[in-house]
């Protein structure tokens, strides 16, 4: 359903979701080549929305079964060479397509995500917005990525080709569900590949309504396909599948791990992982506005209820400023409480659902435990008398021995350290298995040149957190994964070169 007015209000969003649910719009089935079609097994799973523990819908449960049909037609579709031989800007006119469909229906995506996984609709439709650009700049690069030829002497002509890869499947998580897809998805069928699509069990109702737009948009049957399901079971199915080449997913390190192994356990797929983070934030005593500083550091860890990759969720200030700096940060999580997540004015939402609710909870009581020093929330609380809320939660007096100073909780709770010295600071930045994501706050440049080249991490952030655009390469290191999502990057990773040699006659 399309909607040509965007809401504005908290009543306008409710009544947008009433009629979202009554006129029976929230489509539940798996996309398999082309046909919305039940699971083989009949099995289904309840989607919840986390901010009222309503069942929005029973989805269907993909298996084993699923996934070898899915990936038969995904073969069968890269093979007949609709897609992965049409022309380039043939391939880029249907994606720009449904980029187009995507912004018509901008405010539904961006409702099915609130509603799925209780983030504010706000952020959601940020979310939207890039998922959109994400398709837009991915169908611009298709025609502009160019072979080579190889330097020769007269006797040869030597060509680089870029090919698709061919059977692309993305997992994908529930924290950033379209936008994460669109990542994913985008590169993959930009390069010609048959893709297809894992959504998060907490997050399935936007990737299904994207399998809408896409019939719509043109892509070809079973180029693009949607299995909805858990990760143990059509997840896995994929992964250990010998007719994938290509597995690309977002999530834990855990899994990751899990992943690598059942790549090597079948036919060696090609594997692009983006897993856990535990990023630093580091501010110096001479970096400026303090004041502004402290509102940047609060949304980088309590965005999107800390359910973030990248969450700055290592804060490491100079004890010169400390305590001041401290009392700012405090002041500014004051103005960003959890609301109503279909409320536009709302900065937090709901954590997706009562298990990571109650890790999150757990992760708060350890760190009182372990000796950390609680300076701001710390208890669970409801919006409306429901709901699986947590405030923002703040810790001075962390030590990289603490659990909440260690290990990536996914929610909204900052660990402060302090430290002295350039030296200290970057050693506890990278005093981490994780490597995905850093900051740093100066006004001094030859300390930024120093201290970037030393941060162990695939991004850096200087006096910012998490700027960049389509342009930018987005990935980590160490146990953050590898690969990268966004910019042309991206779109060479998912094709392969193929050297030609041609011998001329003299």
């Amino acid at each position: 359903m399309s909607r040509p007015e965007m809401p504005k209000t908290l009543a306008e969003w409710q009544q947008l979701a009433a009629a979202l649910k009554s006129d029976s719009g929230l489509e539940t089935r798996a996309f398999i080549n082309d046909v919305f079609v039940d699971a083989a097994s009949g099995e289904t799973f309840e989607s919840v929305n986390p901010a009222t523990s309503e069942v929005l819908a029973r989805v269907a449960s993909c298996d084993a079964a699923d996934a070898d049909v899915a990936v038969s037609h995904a073969r069968a579709a890269f093979d007949g060479g609709d897609w992965s031989r049409r022309a380039p800007g043939k391939r880029k006119k249907t994606l720009l397509r449904l980029a187009d469909l995507m912004e018509a229906n901008k405010a539904e995506l961006a409702l099915l995500d609130t509603l799925d996984m209780g983030k504010p609709i706000a952020s959601s439709l940020g979310d939207m917005s890039g998922a959109i650009a994400c398709f837009r700049y991915q169908a611009e690069c298709i025609d502009k990525l160019y072979g080579e030829v190889a330097p020769t002497g007269e006797e040869a002509l030597a060509l680089v080709l870029r090919e698709p890869l061919g059977v692309v499947a993305s997992i994908v998580p529930w924290n950033f569900p379209l936008m994460m897809t669109s990542w994913k998805v985008a590169p993959a069928l930009a390069a010609g590949n048959s893709v297809i699509l894992k959504p998060s069990e907490k997050s399935p109702l936007s990737a299904l309504r994207l399998a809408q737009l896409a019939r719509e948009a043109g892509l070809p049957r079973g180029v693009f396909q949607v299995l909805p399901g858990f990760g143990h079971t059509v997840g896995k199915a994929l992964a250990l599948s010998m007719e994938v080449d290509c597995l690309a997913f977002t999530g834990s390190t855990g899994v990751g791990k899990l992943l690598m192994q059942y790549a090597g356990e079948s036919n060696l797929k090609r594997l692009y992982l983006e897993c856990g983070g535990k990023s630093p934030n580091i501010v110096f005593a001479d970096c400026k506005n303090l004041d502004q500083v402290a509102k940047h550091a609060a949304a980088a860890i309590f965005h999107n209820q800390g359910e973030v990759c990248i969450a700055g969720s290592r804060l490491l200030v100079e004890n010169s400023i400390r305590e001041a700096f401290i009392d700012k940060v405090v002041a500014a999580a004051e103005t960003m409480q959890p609301g109503d997540p279909l409320d536009p004015e709302s900065f937090m939402g709901a954590m997706v659902d009562e298990t990571q609710y109650r890790r999150v909870l757990e992760f708060i009581r350890r760190g009182q435990e372990e000796g950390a020093r609680l300076r701001a929330g710390g208890e669970a609380t409801v919006v409306d008398g429901k709901g699986f809320f947590i405030p923002p939660t703040v810790f001075d007096g962390v030590t990289p021995e603490m659990a909440i100073g260690r290990e990536e909780i996914f929610g909204p709770v900052l660990s402060v350290f302090g430290f002295d010295s350039e030296e200290e600071a970057v050693r506890l930045a990278n005093d981490s298995v994780y490597g995905l994501a850093a900051g740093l706050w100066s006004q001094d440049i030859d300390r930024i040149m120093r201290v970037t080249r030393r941060l162990q991490s695939g991004q850096v952030f200087v006096n910012n957190w998490a700027g960049g655009d389509q342009t930018m390469p987005f990935g980590g290191v160490k146990q953050s994964g590898n690969g990268r999502d966004k910019s042309h990057h991206s779109l060479e990773e998912y094709s392969d070169l193929k050297s030609v040699w041609m011998s001329l006659a003299n």
